[in-house]
């Protein structure tokens, strides 16, 4: 069984701190269980009930517990609004790689949160954890999401066929990646 892990409080520029979930991040849960698409892509229930959501939580703990993933909720500092979620994912820390994903609620949208929360998971991940290697994935159509990994430092590598199920459908997937070695300037 792989180590618990401490998830740690993170600075994303002056307006944002990346933390462990609390239960007190339920509003945001509700939030984005009415989300088209989140649910689709993650753990998010829809429709939410309050026990499903509670659940949502205690999976972001279990995670950091059995050593999986760091998942961090996204909050604004200047009023402690929960407005997304970033994570970190291990499973094959082992080969030197780690899986990063995020998500935005519509009120955090088009601000460059995501970008500043994805620039300091990946710059802690390579320099600090020291993974070689952090890659994620895109849907080809969500350009938003691609502008905020390439913002990130992030290269793409190629299309990945009918990678994912979303939904109903299995889905192409960008795969993008940032190396230890290699900057973000030289990365874009």
């Amino acid at each position: 069984m792989a180590r618990p892990l401490t998830v740690p409080s993170l600075t994303a520029g002056a307006d944002f701190v990346l933390r462990p979930w609390e239960m007190s991040d339920l509003p945001l849960v509700r939030e984005v269980a009415a989300d088209d698409y989140i649910p689709l892509i993650t753990t998010i229930p829809s429709p939410y009930s309050e026990p499903e959501a509670e659940a949502y939580v205690r999976r972001q703990w279990e995670r950091a517990a059995t050593g999986t993933g760091y998942p961090f909720a996204i909050v604004r500092t200047r009023d402690r609004r929960p407005v997304g979620s970033i994570g970190l994912w291990l499973r094959d820390e082992a080969e030197g790689r780690a899986s990063v994903g995020y998500w935005m609620s519509e009120c955090a949208r088009r601000q460059g949160v995501a970008g500043a929360a994805l620039r300091t998971v990946t710059t802690w991940a390579l320099h600090d954890l020291r993974i070689p290697r952090v890659q994620l994935l895109v849907e080809p159509w969500n350009t938003a999401s691609a502008r905020t990994a390439e913002s990130a430092g992030y290269r793409p590598e190629g299309l990945m066929r009918g990678w994912q199920q979303v939904g109903d459908h299995r889905r192409d997937m960008v795969m993008y990646a940032r190396l230890t070695d290699a900057s973000p300037a030289e990365d874009s």
